[in-house]
C-alpha cells in the first residue's frame, strides 16, 4: 500500500486519471450514517418470509450468501429460484433522510477531471435516490448497478468486464473507490489506481473480517486508504 491511513493523495498519483469510479454504499457516504443498516433488516425480513425462518435463522442465513456470493441475493437466486425484482425492491425500501446534501463533496466530484461513474451492487433506483440526497447526481455520468451486471455482484471479474466494457473505459487511466478491500482485488490487476475508504474511528468499529484492509488475501490490492472521502478529492485537485 502507499499509506497505511492518508487522507490526502499525492496528486501526482493520480495526474493520468481520466475515468473516476465510485461505489455508492460507505463509499459515497460515510460509514457511520449505517444506511445498510435499513437495507440488511429488510433482507433478513425477505428471507424470513421465503422460507418461512425465524429471524435469527433468516439472518445467519442472510449473512452465509452475502459472504458465499457477494449478494444476498445471488445467493437467493441460486438456492432458491428467487426473481430479483421483488427482492431488490423490498432491500431498498429505505429512509434516505439521514443522507443530507454534502455540497463540498459534490464540488469536489464535478472538478475531478474526465468521467465519472458510479459502480454499485445496488440498484439505480437505490443510486439515484442516495446520491440525490447527497445533492451529487448530477456530477455522474452512468450508474452501473447489479440489473446492468446481469445479477452477478463485485468482486466477480466478468461484472468489472461488463462495466468497462460497455463505458469504454481505459484501466490504466481509472481510479476506483471501494469501502471493501475485496472490492479492489480485479482494479488493481486491471492497472487502476485503488482507494479504500474506512470508516471514521476506525479503531471503534467492528468489521467483520472480509472488511478490513489488513486482510492478508487484499492488502496489495490498496493502494490508498481514507476516510474522509471529499478531503482526499480536494488534495487530488491541488495540482
Amino acid at each position: 500500500m502507499t499509506n497505511a491511513l492518508s487522507t490526502t493523495a499525492n496528486s501526482a498519483d493520480f495526474a493520468h486519471v481520466t475515468d473516476w469510479v465510485f461505489d455508492l454504499d460507505n463509499t459515497l457516504y460515510p460509514h457511520h450514517i449505517n444506511l445498510f443498516a435499513q437495507i440488511d433488516r429488510n433482507m433478513t425480513g425477505f428471507v424470513a418470509e421465503l422460507l418461512q425462518l425465524e429471524h435469527d435463522e433468516a439472518k445467519k442465513l442472510q449473512k452465509q450468501y452475502y459472504h458465499d456470493h457477494g449478494t444476498t441475493l445471488a445467493g437467493l437466486m441460486l438456492h432458491h429460484g428467487v426473481k430479483p425484482d421483488a427482492f431488490l425492491e423490498r432491500a431498498h425500501a429505505i429512509d434516505y433522510s439521514a443522507l443530507l446534501p454534502h455540497p463540498e463533496l459534490g464540488r469536489s466530484i464535478k472538478a475531478l477531471p474526465g468521467r465519472k461513474f458510479i459502480f454499485t451492487n445496488g440498484t439505480v433506483k437505490h443510486a439515484e435516490a442516495a446520491a440525490g440526497a447527497l445533492g451529487i447526481l448530477d456530477h455522474f455520468d452512468h450508474i452501473f448497478d447489479i440489473v446492468a451486471a446481469d445479477y452477478v455482484p463485485k468482486p466477480a471479474g466478468s461484472t468489472y468486464d461488463k462495466f468497462l466494457n460497455l463505458n469504454r473505459v481505459d484501466t490504466k487511466n481509472a481510479a476506483m473507490f471501494e469501502d471493501l478491500p475485496r472490492n479492489l482485488t480485479v482494479p488493481k490487476s486491471l492497472g487502476m489506481r485503488t482507494v479504500l475508504l474506512v470508516p471514521r474511528n476506525l479503531e471503534d468499529t467492528v468489521l467483520e473480517s472480509f472488511e478490513r484492509a489488513d486482510a492478508s488475501d487484499t492488502q496489495d490490492a490498496i493502494d490508498y486508504i481514507t476516510d474522509d472521502l471529499t478531503g482526499f478529492l480536494q488534495s487530488i485537485l491541488l495540482r
